[in-house]
């Protein structure tokens, strides 16, 4: 049986862990060790915007005791994962490389999204028992030092994921800040809280039952699933049962309820405030219960490197909620799925027929698809000037699972589906590298190609085939409706598509061989 032994390291804001994994196609995974390490790079990170040399020192230091580790269980493969703390520093690039020739290892630092979705595929990694929650309304809440994130489901389907800033750590800051007494701390916590998740109420949730929230923190999470509070089985808990412990809490000082529940003084009221957050949810939506799986990111890094061994099998569809996600973003904008669909079959089709000659992957296929359900998006805003305002929506709005990169690749090719392309040298701003703006040029390529054969937004093309033949992309179509329109318009994007690949796209009017 070919097992592999992998070591996934989280260097989060408020300790840095790793966990050692068994991992096999027969077996899955099987955690045989978690080393955690307290060490507050959160503090430093959101306090000055740079983390302290000391701690960096310190880092270093733990994270060389952990290769000592990796070494004695023989682990061939590692995943090295930095977040909030690392992202949101000014000085994450230094680090990055202090890190590296200190000790060997190449830290790679998560954008939220990327982050949020690892920390989804380790609830996803429980298996049949998340498929089968999340096939009635519920929601995850995502708890981390600078930011929580919220993500909805229902009748298994992703319906929004939003990131609010009301991380533990920034809650700490701000309530620290105002030097109120305990009480009326509690009381202005809660409402800040209450501020920053009314609007998502209103857009998405709206009279919608949350029967199960899942919570993922390093705070209360581990407590519930510890079943230390009354009535809490298996990490699941009633809300009364919640609500219950959680007054207790906040009626016990941090001295006395961190020895009753074995963790610092400190730990305390972070755990207090990650249980506001939850408390808050609770009392403004119909929540049933509460689902602590006791689960961390070295989790869903762990999931995420099986899935690309082939040594597990895939659990759930994740590609399926980011398409599910820009659906209800298009829809929210007034999008047309119909359009979105005709659109998105002719644009593919070209897609798969260039495959021997564009260079692309799997993943820009993925990303062209996303392309063209939020083509419309920007029209909402102004009819007039659709690709910059389709751009500034689809940077601005979370889409969970996508890196920054990938969000600019698809938010880019809407733009300049609209737009003339400008060339490398006529960007104003250097946040392209080559590789992903050529990524952008083949994508908007046959987008545009395929938005003529679409021309007027009237779906006429109704069955479509393409192949390469020589020096030409030959694009078949029926002859059911009068295309001349279609064709006058599809030769005015060709010129763009020849100077991109070298091919000429040409349209017949008759059924490909």
């Amino acid at each position: 049986m070919n097992v592999k032994v992998f070591a996934a390291i989280d260097i989060g804001s408020f300790e840095t862990a790793m966990k050692i994994y068994e991992i096999s196609a027969k077996n899955g995974m099987k955690e045989i060790d978690h080393i955690r390490h307290r060490l507050s790079l959160g503090y430093d990170s959101y306090n000055t915007g740079r983390i302290s040399y000391r701690k960096i020192d310190e880092l270093c230091h733990v994270l060389n005791k952990f290769r000592d580790i990796m070494k004695t269980y023989g682990a061939s493969d590692y995943k090295v994962y930095g977040t909030s703390a690392l992202r949101e520093t000014d000085n994450t690039v230094i680090i990055q490389d202090q890190i590296f020739n200190r000790t060997g290892f190449k830290v790679e630092v998560l954008s939220n999204s990327e982050q949020r979705l690892l920390d989804y595929k380790s609830v996803a990694s429980m298996g049949s028992k998340f498929n089968k929650i999340i096939e009635s309304g519920s929601a995850i809440v995502d708890i981390g030092g600078a930011s929580a994130q919220m993500s909805l489901f229902d009748n298994d389907s992703l319906v929004s994921t939003q990131s609010f800033g009301i991380g533990v750590l920034t809650m700490y800051d701000r309530i620290t800040s105002m030097k109120q007494g305990p009480e009326r701390s509690q009381e202005i916590l809660e409402q800040l809280i209450y501020n920053e998740l009314s609007i998502f109420k209103k857009l998405y949730i709206k009279e919608r039952e949350i029967g199960t929230l899942i919570v993922v923190d390093d705070y209360i999470s581990g407590i519930i699933k510890s079943g230390i509070i009354l009535g809490s089985k298996d990490g699941i808990i009633s809300t009364e049962d919640f609500l219950a412990f959680f007054n207790e809490c906040i009626s016990t000082s941090n001295e006395i309820l961190s020895e009753k529940l074995d963790i610092t003084e400190e730990m305390t009221y972070l755990m207090k405030i990650s249980s506001s957050i939850l408390k808050v949810i609770i009392e403004n939506n119909a929540v049933k219960r509460i689902w602590a799986p006791g689960v961390a990111l070295c989790d869903g890094i762990a999931y995420e490197y099986a899935e690309s061994k082939k040594l597990k099998m895939i659990a759930h569809d994740f590609e399926k909620d980011i398409i599910d996600a820009a659906i209800n973003i298009s829809k929210r904008y007034i999008g047309s799925k119909k359009r979105s669909l005709a659109l998105s079959n002719i644009a593919l089709t070209i897609y798969d027929a260039m495959a021997s000659i564009h260079g692309l992957s799997k993943r820009d296929r993925f990303l062209l698809r996303l392309a063209v359900i939020l083509h419309e998006c920007g029209k909402f805003i102004n009819t007039s000037n659709v690709g910059e305002c389709s751009y500034s929506i689809i940077m601005n709005t979370e889409m969970i699972g996508l890196s920054h990169r990938e969000r600019e690749i698809v938010a880019s090719v809407v733009k300049y589906y609209y737009e003339p392309f400008l060339y490398y040298k006529e960007l104003d701003d250097n946040r392209l590298d080559e590789d992903t703006y050529l990524r952008i040029a083949k994508l908007t390529a046959i987008l545009k190609v395929a938005g003529n054969l679409d021309r007027g937004s009237k779906q006429k093309v109704r069955d479509i085939s393409a192949k390469l033949s020589d020096d030409k992309l030959v694009i078949y179509v029926s002859e059911e409706d009068d295309l001349v329109f279609i064709k006058e318009a599809f030769d005015k994007n060709a010129a763009f598509f020849g100077e991109v690949y070298s091919i000429e796209p040409v349209i017949s009017f008759a059924k490909a061989k």
